[in-house]
């Protein structure tokens, strides 16, 4: 799993008080295709039994922050002001 993955696996291990290999599962499934529903009905060994709202929210919430950090990449490099100082 690369760098950013792992980040984001922290973050949503933090948010939804799982255990890391739950989050990875799961991150993974979701980024191989497989649909929520799926997932919850036959990955259940895969995640610890995840319940489908709970991957639903995690899904969303993976989206949103891979978003984010789209966007961060987006915006460049801001000066700080004591780059101005003369």
């Amino acid at each position: 799993m690369e760098e950013k993955n792992l980040k984001l696996v922290d973050i949503l291990c933090e948010e939804f008080n799982i255990k890391r290999w739950q989050a990875e599962n799961a991150v993974a499934l979701i980024d191989d295709g497989n649909t929520v529903p799926f997932i919850a009905r036959y990955r259940k060994e895969a995640t610890g039994e995840l319940s489908d709202e709970i991957l639903r929210d995690l899904s969303r919430r993976l989206e949103a922050l891979r978003n984010l950090e789209a966007k961060k990449e987006e915006v460049p490099f801001l000066p700080t002001l004591h780059t101005f100082a003369m």
